[in-house]
């Protein structure tokens, strides 16, 4: 309760300004960051206090339906920080930055992604959709910019030709990929956050992030599955 009755300092509404023109902060960044906000505001800095820090600003937040959220990169399972707008929890939070094309574009990325087995969509298949775009074809060349500036914008990610969601656009956008996807989005099993890289088990549906399936199975002779018990017929990662 003190502290969401605790006062915005200029050390709170400077870590805010970096976090929003950053799109997207990993932990140890925000760390260096909120000390860096609180020494040069002259209060009170303690290492361990953070997510404090942090609920200080959101309550201030929650009258503008807005909100620092944390969330865990699918990558290499580290935590990052995004400003998430509660208000607009659908891809038209992006109309402002992009075209109408291009959005229509990254909703097609989205889809390829999801409905995905891995979480992953090739750089082919995605350049495939570009003149089946019903706002008006786009030429490849066209759609690999915007690729690029999807990935710039901490969007999408890429590795080897192969594009998945960005641990930004996870965060930002959860609430409505699990309402827009609701047969295939789900929840991994172990951190119960949004599984796009994952696995399903054959038998009873439930996914898990790939970085948590390793984890899980780590020294198991037969790995099976934490709900049923059935063999986990993948290999694993």
């Amino acid at each position: 309760n003190n502290l969401m009755a605790a006062q915005m300092t200029n050390a709170h509404r400077r870590f805010l300004q970096v976090l929003m023109s950053n799109g997207i902060t990993e932990r140890s960044e925000a760390r260096k960051l909120h000390q860096h906000c609180c020494e040069t505001d002259k209060v009170y800095y303690a290492h361990d206090k953070l997510d404090d820090f942090i609920s200080i600003i959101n309550s201030h937040l929650q009258p503008l339906f807005m909100q620092i959220r944390k969330g865990i990169s699918e990558d290499d399972g580290r935590a990052h920080y995004a400003v998430v707008n509660l208000a607009e929890t659908e891809v038209t939070k992006m109309a402002s930055d992009y075209t109408e094309i291009e959005l229509e574009l990254f909703r097609k990325t989205m889809d390829l992604i999801i409905l995905s087995e891995n979480g992953f969509a090739s750089s082919t298949d995605i350049l495939n959709l570009a003149d089946q775009l019903k706002t008006k074809k786009m030429k490849k060349k066209e759609a690999e910019q915007v690729l690029k500036v999807f990935v710039e914008d901490k969007w999408l990610s890429e590795k080897n030709g192969e594009y998945t969601l960005h641990t930004r656009c996870i965060i930002e956008m959860e609430q409505y990929i699990l309402s827009n996807y609701q047969d295939v989005a789900r929840k991994c099993n172990i951190c119960h956050s949004l599984a796009i890289q994952s696995q399903v088990c054959e038998s009873c549906g439930i996914g898990m992030h790939l970085r948590c399936v390793r984890k899980y199975f780590r020294g198991q002779a037969e790995p099976r599955c934490p709900k049923c018990n059935e063999f986990w017929s993948y290999d694993t990662p």
